[in-house]
């Protein structure tokens, strides 16, 4: 069976463009969401920050990943970001298993 990926990614916009985040990430959702190995795809803000942002994706597959970096619909939304973010995202991927 394969091991599920968890991601937990750190994103930062340019000062008062939070808003263009939000609307990046809710047209893309849905379609994400519907991908084969998309187990969750969710954002939050961080508290008191309307320009800092937090993603959580799991995906049943590496393979399912990568495909998922691979669909025309990412490579548009990876080449827009840059418009509105501070710089890269940062992709922190978790282990498998829990601590405790």
């Amino acid at each position: 069976m394969a091991e599920t990926v968890q991601l937990v990614i750190v994103i930062r916009t340019l000062p008062g463009r939070g808003a263009e985040q939000v609307a990046a990430f809710e047209r893309l959702a849905p379609v994400v969401r519907a991908e084969e190995g998309c187990l969750q795809y969710d954002m939050h803000r961080m508290s008191g920050d309307p320009d800092g942002f937090v993603l959580i994706e799991r995906w049943a597959s590496q393979e399912a990943l990568d495909a998922h970096d691979a669909t025309p619909h990412m490579v548009e939304a990876d080449a827009a970001s840059p418009a509105f973010r501070a710089g890269p995202a940062q992709v922190l991927r978790l282990a498998a298993e829990p601590l405790a």
